[in-house]
């Protein structure tokens, strides 16, 4: 796990050397193991090294095969390198180091761009052939490991942040309207390859993209999910003994890959507490880590009951974290600075501050994310499946944050767009391989929109502190596995039914029995006192009022009543908003917050 960046020249001059170090300086935080940086011609890499697999110098990056005339930068894990490793072994290729770096080299050259199709883990790579002056980058199929890029006539440049971007200087960063009215209607999601910034993009998961010597780019898709019932029905037992292998072997799979020892971050739900049973056997002893806050407005704000419970039954070495809402408050600063992008998600704080604590104890964990997406697991699901209408109707009506309309009532002229978002989320519905309208949510969900929510949120915050996180409930076999399932099955017994059947026997009935509970950080629900001030500061401070985004009638509404809006998913509408333009005076104003 690291970071990684790059400059490519498409004008006959020489990367700015200056630029990449602000960069890669600017990544530090991802990779504290180690800095490298590499040069030839039109491109150069930079790279700082979180060291997980293959602790020695020979896996440090950036990586050259002198006999292959190949150069690599590369964040993340490929969990199958040691097969793939022996099988090129056998078609002749010597090797230098023993991590997962130097099989993608040879892969590459054995395989060409077809190597990310045997690629099973969280990747975002470049390799330059130094012979044919190519530049090749790819990101994995649910995009778990970012990618972002900015690209014109003369350069490309490739960063794991948005951040390192803008630290290498000459960014457009006038605000995108079309993503504006993304990130404001579906949670906010802003589909690749459009960022709320103008001037950055990002590669789509599942995507390669090559670049010639003179800027030629070629764009292609590698993997599609496929929604559809398998020719051979299979019955209930079948499926959950499928599940049941498949979800085994995957979790192996994310243990096994590393040269440091594994944890796991768990929330006390049934998915954390399912990857703990699944470890506990094979492991000596097992690292959990779990954190609450303070309650507000009566609602609570731990799942320490449920957590200590699933820590007792497996007697791993368990740290519990309480933390006060005015820790929330003084760290909501340092946590935006480290979002790629605006993330309005109530637990991004929750996992930033987790981050911290844990990555004093382990450098890798296992976390419980993509389980909901995948089985089926929110309330919204059923609801949408229950109404009428079109697939956009019952999509939209059950997950849009808001109406066009409100929308329209919301933004200043400048940034106005047209429902843009209704236009792209019929035309996500609508494309082949998907035999129901849960298939097509669900795959939607899966391919998108989890992955620029939750997966982007968990990669930001616990790299902010060198802390790798693995997610096994959507390794991409148990991904398609789920795809082909019956919704009916996945929504059976309040959803995630494979899931819970998988988990009788293994973690407390309690657990898989207890009502579904989510990251709780009430604070930034229940908007008053010092946070609610903040946000009013913010939505009133002259940079906002200047940028010009919001209608001020619109944040006067929010204002005098702040608890009283919320979205469809019960999220607060004025975060929402402050959260937009803190993140804007912290990133590219360059202002230290409120």
């Amino acid at each position: 796990m690291c970071g990684i960046c790059g400059e490519l020249r498409f004008d006959h001059s020489v990367p700015d050397r200056e630029a990449l170090q602000r960069m890669t300086t600017r990544l530090a935080r991802r990779g504290p193991d180690h800095e490298g940086y590499f040069s030839e011609g039109p491109l150069a890499f930079g790279h700082r090294r979180l060291a997980i697999i293959d602790l020695s110098a020979h896996a440090d990056q950036p990586m050259l095969d002198k006999t292959l005339h190949l150069a690599l930068v590369f964040n993340g894990t490929i969990y199958n390198y040691k097969e793939l490793r022996a099988e090129l072994v056998e078609m002749g290729y010597e090797f230098f180091s023993h991590g997962d770096s130097e099989v993608i080299l040879k892969a590459y050259h054995a395989w060409g761009k077809s190597c990310v199709q045997r690629f099973y883990g969280m990747f975002a790579f470049a390799i330059y052939d130094l012979r044919a002056k190519s530049l090749f980058l790819a990101r994995d199929r649910l995009g778990i490991k970012p990618l972002y890029y900015s690209l014109d006539g003369a350069r490309l440049r490739f960063a794991s942040t948005l951040q390192a971007l803008l630290a290498g200087g000459g960014i457009d960063t006038d605000l995108d309207a079309v993503a504006l009215h993304h990130h404001f209607t579906l949670h906010s999601v802003v589909p690749a390859p459009r960022t709320v910034l103008r001037g950055i993009k990002k590669l789509p998961p599942a995507h390669s993209m090559t670049f010639s010597a003179d800027g030629e780019v070629a764009l292609t898709r590698y993997w599609q999910l496929d929604a559809t019932r398998p020719e051979q029905a299979l019955s209930e037992q079948d499926w959950l003994a499928a599940t049941r292998t498949v979800l085994r072997r995957a979790v192996e799979r994310h243990r096994l890959a590393s040269d440091v020892p594994v944890g796991v971050l768990l929330s006390g739900g049934l998915d954390s507490s399912l990857l703990v049973g699944l470890l506990a056997d094979h492991v000596d002893e097992l690292n959990t880590f779990s954190i609450g806050f303070e309650a507000v407005a009566g609602e609570q704000a731990d799942e320490f009951a449920y957590s200590d419970l699933v820590a007792s039954h497996f007697n791993t070495r368990h740290h519990k974290f309480a933390v006060a809402n005015s820790e929330v408050l003084r760290h909501l600063p340092a946590a935006i600075a480290e979002m790629s992008e605006p993330m309005p998600s109530y637990d991004v704080t929750a996992f930033y501050l987790l981050g911290q604590k844990v990555s004093q104890e382990v450098k890798v964990v296992l976390a419980g994310q993509g389980a909901d997406e995948v089985f089926g697991g929110y309330f919204w699901y059923p609801r949408m499946d229950a109404t009428s209408g079109t697939p956009l109707e019952r999509f939209s009506q059950h997950y849009f944050d808001r109406d066009h309309a409100e929308y329209l009532e919301m933004m200043s002229d400048t940034y106005a767009a047209p429902d843009v978002t209704s236009a792209w989320a019929e035309e996500q519905l609508r494309q082949s391989g998907a035999d129901e309208f849960l298939d097509q949510v669900l795959r939607m969900d899966v391919t998108t929109l989890m992955v620029d929510d939750p997966v982007k949120r968990v990669d930001n915050m616990t790299m902010a502190w060198g802390l790798e996180a693995r997610v096994p409930f959507i390794d991409h076999e148990l991904v398609e596995l789920a795809a082909k399932m019956p919704p009916a099955l996945k929504l059976k017994e309040g959803g995630k039914f494979p899931l819970k059947a998988l988990a009788r026997g293994i973690v407390p009935d309690a657990v898989i029995d207890r009502p579904k509970g989510y990251f709780p950080v009430p604070a930034l629900k229940y908007v008053r006192g010092e946070f609610l001030d903040t946000m009013r500061d913010i939505l009133n401070s002259e940079a906002c009022i200047q940028r010009g985004v919001f209608r001020r009638e619109y944040v006067a509404k929010l204002l005098a009543a702040p608890e009283a809006h919320l979205t469809r998913i019960q999220g607060s509408k004025l975060w929402h908003l402050a959260l937009l333009e803190w993140w804007l005076q912290i990133n590219v104003d360059g202002k230290s917050g409120q």
